[in-house]
Order: structure tokens, then C-alpha cells, then sequence
């Protein structure tokens, strides 16, 4: 019996579980693209170059996608039996909620693995190639898009200009050509009455066919009259063809390894190497501090403003001991000294600075670190908070589910992120502010399953009766 109920629960989960999940992921990841709409646009990017990008940050959703999935099915599938009163068929039949919550709680274990380890291995290797991606698209230039009435400067060395374009796309009326490239300014120029354009060689070839029109040229000549140092070329023709290259139009794959250095593309052991990097760099700044302050010192002060040139460094600390300097002396030792000091002002703020920088980047990556176990500890603890609250509420489906999810996603994210930003601020440890959300709603899910056990109301909770239970335990022990 207890088989087939084990097999039923499952069933009743997994359904919804897959669902959920590649819903969820598609949000996070329409979420996320939205961020770089710009840089897609008018760049004909095809649909290859899409999919592997959309394939790499669905790669990178997972680990976030997974505890709201666990969430939102555990809810559900709760909702549904009590909803349906199976749940409580279950329980009049002497089996308990945690026996109930048993088989799922294995799965539950399982992704709480799968993702750790998903999170250290896979996501750094797809964010390298997807961040690597994203550059290159950046770095695209927009498709070929000449327009009317507007000078077009798209392909290196040339201005284009169309009075007109048809709506084939390739018909042109009225068409200037500048010619730049021998970089002597509007000296070759093509006029044409009308032209097609079209591309060829799998577009990676521009050919615009010119009818009708007159090429002018004008250059210098060494042997030419000094007089008259410049001469114009005029040529007519009835149709000529001119060819552009759009090989800068096309996607350069940029070396993955110049990223490899940012934090998001690197495992547990990469980050905790680079933070106690950092570590040790920032120890050693500090360390240098009074070293390099003692490098200015007063003897430099005295032997660079003498009037008399260097003094040996024999002689500084007996030139030191003089009791009185003259009106020179003394002005040109001040200077010096203003000088000293404001070159002490300026090494003080730098280094102070870099100090800042090397704590902060150091702390960035144990977060970065630390968050790799958390996600994968907030499988366990969102499932402990829906199962217990679906069997509560009774009610299944997607519509108060969702409402559920989102509130404690919502929740969970804000308190990850105070946290996280605390603990950048060095407000709190490390350890405290990413752990901060999975130590506040773990309680909840304790409450939740509490409520559920004893098949309470979500409210009713009798906190005086708590507390005398344990207490009658612990002297019971005693005794």
C-alpha cells in the first residue's frame, strides 16, 4: 500500500514540477534578455546565434529557477489532495504528513544536489560562453540599412546617399557615392541616375550596379604646373558596378579566455583562491604603508632644497643639527616640505583606496562562493514551506498557488539581497548575510509543518501550549 501511495505522491508531484520549472525558467530568462533588447536590434544576428545565446542563460536560470518550481509544484500538489480530500483519506488511514512527505523529500534532496553541483560546474562554462557571446553582439555593427535622403556610412571608407528606395529593397534612384578611402576628403565622387543593389557570396558581398551617371576625381600631381597643382577627371558611363566587402558586418568570435577573470565564471575553488588572493594582496599594502611614508623623510627635504646642491649622506643629520637658516633656506625648505606632504595626502588616499577595493572584491567572491550552497539549501527549505502550506490552505491549481510562490520568492530575493549587499558593506559577516534569507524562512517551513501535522489553521497556533510541551518534556527527561 505504502508503494503505491509513494508511487501516487510522485506522480502528483512531477507533473507539476516539470511544468512549473520551464515555466519558470522561460520568465527568468525573458527577464533577463530584456536587458540587452537594444543590443540585438538591426544587427541581423540569425537564428543560430539566438538559440545558443538563449541556450547559455537558460543554462545560467536553473539554479534560480529551481527552488520556486519546488515551491510552486509542492503547493500545488498539496492543494490538489487536500483540495480533493484525499490528503485527509491518507490520514484516517494512520498515515502521517511526514510519512506523506517522504518519497517527494528524496527528489527534493536529489535537485538540492544536482544544483549545487550544477552551480559550481556548468553555470561558470556557460556564462563564460554566453557573456563571451553577448560582447560580440555588442560589438556587431547593425545590418545594412541604407536609407532615403540620408548619408549612409555603414561600410568603411564610403558615403552613400538615395534620393529614393523602391520597395524591392534593391531598386535605387538618384545615387552619391563618396569615396574616401585614399583619406584625401570628398576628392572621387560618383553621381548615378539610378542603381540595384544586392548582396551576394552567401551576403557576405555588397554589388551596387550604376546607370546613367558620371564619376568625378580630383587629385595632385607632382609633375603638373605649380600653378595649378590640382586636376579634375570627369568620366561618363551608361551602367558601371561597383563591389563592397561586409566582412566588418559579420559576428568576430572574441578569445573566451580574456573573461575567464570575472567572478561569474568561476567555480567554488577558482573564487576562494582569488579571495584569499585579494587577501593577501591587501595585507601586504598595509604592510607597505609605513615604508613607504618613511621614504619621505626630512633629510630629502633638506638636501633637495639646499642652495648649495646634495648634501652627502654623511653630512645630512650633522646639517640637521644647525639651529638657525637663513630667509632662503628656509623658503625653499618649506616648499619642499608642502610638497612632501602633499605628495604623503595623495599616496595616503590611493592606497587607502586600493585597500577598499582588494576587502571589497575579496568579499565579492565569498559571496559569490557562499551563494553556490545557498541556492542549492533553498530547494529543501521552499519545499518545506509548500508542501506543509498546501495541505493547509487546500487549494490547487495555479491561481492562489502562484500568488503563494511569488510572495515568498519575492521575500526570499529581498532578504538575499539585503544580505548580500550588507555583507559587501561589511554591516555583517559574509557568512550571516547570505545566509540571512534560508535562516528566516526556515522557521517558517518548521511552523508550516507543525501547523500541518497537527492539521491546525494556517493562524492558529497556540504559542503558551508550545512552550509548555517542551517544557513538560524536558522535566519529563529530568525525572
Amino acid at each position: 500500500m505504502l508503494k503505491k501511495l509513494d508511487k501516487l505522491i510522485i506522480q502528483a508531484f512531477l507533473g507539476p514540477f516539470i511544468l512549473t520549472f520551464v515555466v519558470v525558467v522561460f520568465i527568468l530568462l525573458t527577464q533577463y534578455l530584456l536587458k540587452y533588447v537594444d543590443d540585438f536590434v538591426g544587427k541581423n544576428l540569425g537564428f543560430s546565434v539566438f538559440a545558443e545565446l538563449i541556450f547559455y542563460f537558460s543554462l545560467n536560470m536553473v539554479p534560480l529557477a529551481l527552488p520556486l518550481a519546488i515551491l510552486l509544484s509542492s503547493l500545488m500538489t498539496f492543494g490538489n489532495l487536500g483540495e480533493h480530500f484525499e490528503l485527509t483519506a491518507i490520514k484516517s488511514s494512520g498515515i502521517s504528513l511526514i510519512r506523506v512527505l517522504f518519497p517527494i523529500s528524496f527528489f527534493v534532496v536529489l535537485f538540492m544536489i544536482s544544483s549545487f553541483f550544477f552551480n559550481d560546474i556548468i553555470v561558470p562554462k556557460a556564462n563564460l560562453k554566453a557573456f563571451s557571446l553577448l560582447y560580440d553582439i555588442r560589438q556587431k555593427k547593425p545590418a545594412l540599412d541604407i536609407r532615403e535622403g540620408v548619408f549612409y556610412n555603414g561600410i568603411p571608407g564610403y558615403s552613400i546617399k538615395v534620393a529614393k528606395k523602391f520597395s524591392d529593397g534593391k531598386t535605387l534612384k538618384d545615387v552619391i557615392i563618396y569615396n574616401h578611402t585614399s583619406g584625401n576628403g570628398n576628392t572621387d565622387v560618383i553621381v548615378a541616375d539610378s542603381g540595384l543593389m544586392y548582396m551576394f557570396n552567401h551576403e557576405q558581398y555588397l554589388a551596387l550596379e550604376l546607370f546613367n551617371g558620371n564619376s568625378y576625381t580630383e587629385y595632385f600631381s607632382r609633375n603638373s604646373n605649380p600653378l595649378y597643382p590640382r586636376q579634375f577627371i570627369i568620366n561618363g558611363f551608361k551602367k558601371t558596378k561597383m563591389v563592397f566587402s561586409l566582412a566588418s558586418f559579420g559576428l568576430n568570435r572574441t578569445p573566451q579566455e580574456l573573461f575567464a577573470g570575472n567572478r561569474l565564471m568561476k567555480n567554488i575553488e577558482r573564487l576562494q583562491k582569488d579571495a584569499d588572493s585579494l587577501v593577501i594582496e591587501r595585507n601586504k599594502v598595509i604592510r607597505d604603508i609605513p615604508l613607504n611614508v618613511r621614504s619621505f623623510t626630512i633629510y630629502n627635504v633638506v638636501a633637495d632644497s639646499s642652495d648649495r646642491g646634495k648634501i652627502p649622506v654623511g653630512l645630512q643629520k650633522k646639517y640637521l643639527r644647525r639651529d638657525t637658516f637663513n630667509i632662503h633656506e628656509r623658503k625653499v625648505i618649506l616648499n619642499r616640505a608642502v610638497s612632501i606632504a602633499r605628495s604623503i595626502k595623495t599616496y595616503s588616499e590611493t592606497t587607502f583606496d586600493r585597500i577598499d577595493y582588494l576587502k571589497r572584491e575579496a568579499l565579492v567572491n565569498e559571496i559569490e562562493k557562499y551563494n553556490k550552497y545557498t541556492l542549492a539549501v533553498t530547494c529543501f527549505i521552499m519545499f518545506l514551506i509548500g508542501a506543509p502550506l498546501g495541505s493547509i490552505i487546500r487549494k490547487g491549481g495555479l491561481g492562489f498557488p502562484v500568488l503563494i510562490s511569488i510572495v515568498f520568492f519575492i521575500l526570499y530575493f529581498v532578504i538575499s539581497n539585503i544580505g548580500s549587499k550588507w555583507a559587501k558593506e561589511s554591516i555583517i559577516s559574509v557568512l550571516t548575510g547570505v545566509w540571512a534569507a534560508n535562516f528566516i524562512l526556515l522557521p517558517v517551513g518548521v511552523f508550516f509543518l507543525i501547523q500541518a501535522k497537527n492539521d491546525s489553521r494556517l493562524l492558529e497556533f497556540n504559542i503558551l501550549g508550545f512552550f509548555k510541551r517542551i517544557i513538560g518534556k524536558f522535566f519529563k527527561k529530568k525525572e
